[in-house]
């Protein structure tokens, strides 16, 4: 990294941007030095048609707001760029249906894949992120719920409902676990989010479900549905599930591509 980017480095610190996100802007600055070049007005529309030609709505505007943050780091704000138009879906898109995610855990329950199985029922049944799951302790399974701080020091309380803390302290008994992280990979290690996508993805092809629809962020989406179906208040879900606005939150009242096909298959017979 040269001298330049550490400094854009130090400048989003400051900013207090998360790690993650600076790695993601610093590799877009990176792609863009190694493709065009100089930061000019030609170069810069140049760069926003390759990321139109190449990746989707929202990778390219993820990309663009890295850019615009280095013009900005750099005295060039006029040559900021606006982002692309995203047109709402009025569905959600890969979901996994409340009919598959039931089969899968009674799969994974059936053959002991017991981490597994837990991994997902933890997933579903409070709507955590992966990266808020992997952070969980036994210690707040025995509490039933856990503190998760944010940006700006804002705490999300992440609960863990009865029947799961019942199931999965009588699980950590029989393995003589009875404190720190409750998901760990083959070295005794805290796992990773990214260990934890691919191998449902694995999981997915071997008990024959749509892969598409079976990755972390997809039981969160399945314990909104859910919850909403039970206890129709979407003032509380957005709280649960951390939204800064009940808009994001209102989603979860449309149904997924896979309900209104059945729907409309049912309904329209003229």
């Amino acid at each position: 990294m040269n001298a330049k980017h550490k400094a854009f480095v130090i400048y989003m610190q400051k900013e207090g941007l998360a790690d993650n996100t600076i790695c993601s802007y610093i590799h877009t600055i990176e792609n863009f030095k190694s493709l065009f070049g100089e930061f000019n007005l030609r170069n810069i529309y140049s760069f926003k048609g390759f990321l139109l030609e190449n990746y989707k709505v929202k990778t390219v505007n993820l990309r663009i707001q890295a850019l615009n943050k280095y013009l900005e780091f750099i005295g060039k704000d006029d040559l900021k760029l606006k982002f692309v138009k995203v047109q709402q879906q009025n569905f959600l898109e890969n979901v996994i249906s409340d009919a598959d995610y039931r089969y899968f855990i009674n799969c994974l329950k059936r053959d002991k894949r017991y981490s597994w199985y837990f991994i997902v029922r933890f997933l579903c049944a409070t709507g955590a992120r992966i990266s808020e799951l992997v952070q969980i302790k036994v210690e707040d399974v025995q509490n039933g719920f856990v503190d998760i701080y944010g940006k700006g020091g804002k705490i999300r309380r992440l609960y863990i409902p009865k029947c799961l803390c019942k199931e999965a302290l009588k699980y950590f008994a029989q393995i003589k676990i009875d404190s720190g992280f409750i998901f760990n990979n083959r070295y005794g290690e805290q796992i990773s989010p990214r260990g934890v996508a691919n191998q449902l993805k694995n999981l997915a092809i071997e008990y024959k479900i749509n892969p598409k629809v079976v990755y972390p962020h997809s039981f969160r989406h399945r314990f909104a549905k859910n919850f909403l179906e039970k206890f129709n208040d979407l003032a509380l879900l957005a709280d649960l599930m951390g939204h800064e606005s009940i808009e994001t939150t209102r989603i979860y009242l449309r149904r997924t591509s896979l309900e209104q096909q059945q729907i409309v298959d049912k309904v329209v017979t003229w």
